[in-house]
């Protein structure tokens, strides 16, 4: 496993984002992997975590795998599906992978797994290059990106 760096203020993965989830992610050479444990700040309805959160960790894991495979890109269009809910206080597992690259294209896919790997949420996804403007300001950024705790 090769643990990806966090940036400064990435709602998903910001170290310094005092809202943020904190994520940590992990590539395999094949899937890009991520583990939280929503609380009841993370919820939608009573001891349910908001579908919301469950999108973004997805749109996250996949962008990540994009990058695993030197590909930086942006979300075009990305499709959930919420297969059952989420429920609070109880680790979750997501894990991304890239399912064809073409030119600036990528298509992905995702899931999110409960403790006993019943898969609670999935996703696909059309994935474009970002466009040079975006890239510089991300380059500029990556100086404060860095591998904050070792792999597992």
């Amino acid at each position: 496993m090769q643990r990806q760096p966090n940036s400064r203020m990435c709602f998903c993965c910001g170290r310094d984002n005092p809202i943020g989830l904190h994520l940590h992610f992990d590539y395999d050479g094949e899937y890009v992997w991520t583990s939280f444990t929503p609380t009841e700040v993370h919820q939608g309805y009573p001891g349910i975590m908001h579908g919301g959160i469950a999108y973004a960790i997805l749109d996250e894991v996949i962008g990540r795998t994009a990058i695993a495979h030197d590909l930086w890109v942006v979300t075009a269009k990305m499709e959930i599906r919420y297969r059952q809910p989420v429920p609070l206080d109880q680790p979750l597992r997501a894990r991304g992978e890239i399912l064809d690259r073409k030119r600036r294209l990528a298509t992905a896919r995702g899931e999110i797994t409960l403790a006993d790997g019943t898969v609670a949420v999935e996703a696909t996804g059309t994935f474009v290059e970002a466009p040079p403007d975006v890239k510089a300001a991300w380059e500029e950024e990556a100086k404060h990106w860095w591998v904050d705790e070792p792999v597992p």
